[in-house]
């Protein structure tokens, strides 16, 4: 196998196996900055050792069975740890290295345990949500550092006093108790949230959409309604996941190329989750009224997604109640991004002078500065207005500032064709005809 080959398929067995291997040897060594120690030794013997052996039927077991071996080697180095290098020297020897379940094992009960160590009470909430994204979403700084609109030596620094805190905390690496996972729950479920998010729209790459990253989102979402079954924004939160991932077949062509949601054919949209999703959300409602709540950020989210999934069109979609929704989810949260997709939908349901108002107040927030969605909302306002040119230049200017291939070319695109519009206005109509 040739060394693009094998890279290739090392980084796609990382993408999907990391945060699986990494949780399972946090249970094992009990030290979450040894962990990713190891697994990634694991993967720098992978880029050795697979260009010349080929992949081995059983990747993920490779590295678990090479991980543990380098994490034996640590704790052999350090007299204190004789015990715990025991324990392990007998776990790998269990391990059959062609077993396809011999892997990683107890995998839920692994992941949500290393999220909620990650949320541990010594760390920073920051600090709490940075680490989880980084060890249990797989995210880059880079990555984390677009979903907090900060710059992303920020995001670098954060991780390693949060891996640093942790250690000098002595914190214990292990399940926390039911009133210990009460205190940690609204970060770990801000933590899936980004995860989400992240999937349903890369930060960098060739590709619009990471799926895996949504799915995996999904099924921690559906694992936490089943262990805080009484808590409505648990509900909120995976009915929002569970409508949303409903769109990703329809969401891009067979290219991989970005369809707008103008442009998709809502019969690709996934029924099923639909129905999951509205289910949820009547859950998170009923929740919600019985413990005379009102409803949280991601019910409201939720609730958008909804009018969304109820509509058979963009025509059909009920504008105003989209507004009011993003208006209520803006007041409760504060978020500017919340802001920016209210004025999108106040350019639906009011027209597209109601939205650039909006978007002028918005566009003076330092946080939003060097945000490619601005001049990508104001472009489709321009456009909408037929205002061609100058929706062609936002256009471009979103584009030199998304750091993902697939949407700078849809945004490439669009530039192109609002420039033909608006150059096919000012013909004169002999000419155009």
């Amino acid at each position: 196998m040739g060394d693009e080959a094998a890279r290739a398929a090392i980084e796609a067995v990382w993408r999907l196996e990391s945060t699986r291997l990494i949780a399972a040897l946090v249970r094992i060594v009990r030290d979450v900055a040894l962990a990713e120690d190891v697994a990634q030794d694991a993967i720098v013997a992978a880029l050795a050792q697979w260009p010349a052996t080929g992949i081995p039927d059983n990747p993920a077991a490779w590295l678990m069975t090479t991980a543990k071996r380098r994490a034996i080697d640590t704790f052999r180095s350090r007299a204190r740890h004789d015990q715990a290098a025991a324990a392990l020297a007998r776990d790998l020897a269990e391990t059959v290295d062609d077993d396809p379940g011999a892997g990683i094992d107890h995998v839920e009960d692994d992941v949500l345990r290393l999220m909620f160590i990650c949320c541990h009470p010594a760390l920073t909430s920051e600090m709490q949500t940075t680490l989880t994204l980084k060890l249990v979403a797989g995210l880059s700084a880079r990555e984390i550092a677009r979903a907090y609109l900060a710059p992303e030596a920020t995001i670098a620094q954060r991780i390693s006093r949060a891996k640093r805190t942790l250690a000098e905390a002595g914190a214990a690496i292990e399940e926390p108790s039911a009133p210990e996972r009460a205190e940690r729950l609204s970060t770990v479920l801000g933590v899936v949230y980004l995860l989400f998010n992240e999937g349903y729209a890369a930060t960098e790459g060739e590709h619009w959409m990471r799926p895996a990253l949504c799915e995996e989102a999904v099924r921690l979402g559906r694992i936490l309604t089943a262990l805080v079954p009484a808590d409505p924004e648990v509900h909120g939160l995976s009915a929002l996941m569970e409508l949303q991932s409903s769109r990703l077949r329809a969401r891009a062509g067979s290219d991989g190329e970005p369809i707008l949601l103008d442009a998709q054919d809502r019969s690709r949209w996934d029924a099923a989750r639909i129905r999951r999703g509205l289910a949820a959300l009547a859950r998170a409602h009923e929740l919600a009224a019985a413990q005379d709540a009102e409803p949280g950020q991601y019910a409201l989210q939720a609730a958008i997604a909804a009018e969304h999934a109820r509509a058979a069109s963009v025509d059909d979609t009920d504008w105003n109640r989209v507004a009011l929704l993003y208006e209520q989810l803006g007041r409760l949260t504060g978020s500017p991004v919340v802001e920016l997709n209210r004025a999108v939908a106040l350019g639906r349901a009011q027209g597209p002078e109601a939205g650039l108002a909006l978007l002028d107040q918005l566009e003076q927030l330092p946080s939003l500065r060097g945000y490619h969605l601005v001049p990508s909302v104001r472009g489709d306002l321009y456009e909408r207005l037929g205002r061609g040119d100058d929706a062609a230049a936002e256009f471009d200017r979103a584009a030199a500032m998304t750091a993902n291939a697939s949407e700078r070319a849809l945004l490439q695109r669009r530039a192109i064709a609002a420039r033909a519009q608006a150059g096919a206005a000012a013909r004169p109509l002999g000419e155009t005809i």
